[in-house]
């Protein structure tokens, strides 16, 4: 209850304020440090990034498709066994590209510019793993022809109605097939027609909390594909009614969905996986 006691000016120019940061908030990169404090999500049990660097130890060329800044590449890069003869990234939005390279170049990571839906530009059989956290798509016949023979295809997916709860409160209720575009059971058919082998899949439902309505706001702004083409001035009545109920009830609780996704190329393994 962060209201009581306070004017209708004072309310007022305190919603200005949270809604004025959250639209100033650089949304380059994949780091949500920002959020400390002011939204909270759940993580997966499996810890993408610590098991992203144990497979990144027994790999000889790697790719990480959509990198966004590079974090999390860096990450598992920073803390495995060794590291990879090659490893590039790919990403598509301009500022992450700059500052995925400003990262991942002291690693020795090259970074290409490279659309999202465009082929990946590189040759067949060329790396022996693909990683990838939260791709905007997994574009599976490309991810089996760059894969060499053994070749392992190792990614956090976001999964189907993630969030929707925020979603919905903007949008309204959504059709099932958009809120089932990412089920697990559909990437694995997609995966299996492009010739990759299922090695593991594995689904969590994640508490997400959102403490205030800048968080809601820079959220909306850095993830842009949940409510597609969001401003401030097209929702605003919608955020002064969403503040004032974060205001008088607390969090306002949506649920994030996650799966890791593990596939293999069929064929003779050339190096070692974990």
């Amino acid at each position: 209850m962060h209201d009581r006691g306070m004017t209708d000016d004072e309310r007022a120019r305190r919603f200005e304020e949270l809604i004025a940061e959250g639209a100033a908030v650089p949304t380059d990169g994949w780091d949500f440090s920002w959020f400390e404090g002011r939204a909270h999500e759940a993580r997966p049990s499996w810890g993408y990034a610590g098991a992203m660097a144990r497979r990144l130890g027994g790999a000889a060329a790697v790719l990480d498709v959509q990198t966004g800044g590079g974090e999390v590449f860096d990450f598992a890069l920073g803390r495995a066994s060794r590291p990879p003869r090659l490893a590039v990234a790919t990403e598509g939005w301009p500022p992450n590209v700059a500052r995925a390279t400003a990262l991942l170049r002291p690693r020795g990571v090259a970074v290409v510019a490279s659309p999202e839906d465009a082929p990946l530009p590189f040759a067949d059989e060329a790396f022996d793993l693909v990683v990838s956290r939260h791709p905007v798509e997994a574009r599976w016949s490309e991810i089996a022809r760059v894969l060499e023979p053994g070749g392992r295809y190792f990614a956090q997916h976001v999964g189907p109605a993630s969030v929707h709860e925020l979603v919905e409160y903007f949008l309204g209720p959504q059709p099932r097939e958009r809120r089932d575009a990412r089920h697990p059971d559909r990437e694995r058919r997609g995966a299996e027609a492009a010739g990759l082998e299922i090695v593991e899949v594995r689904a969590e439902r994640l508490r997400v909390e959102f403490h205030d309505i800048a968080a809601v706001v820079h959220f909306l702004r850095k993830v842009i594909w949940m409510v597609p083409g969001f401003t401030v001035e097209a929702y605003l009545p919608r955020l002064r009614a969403l503040h004032g109920r974060i205001e008088a009830e607390g969090a306002f609780v949506a649920h994030s969905t996650r799966h890791l996704f593990h596939a293999r190329k069929g064929g003779a393994d050339r190096t070692s996986h974990p």
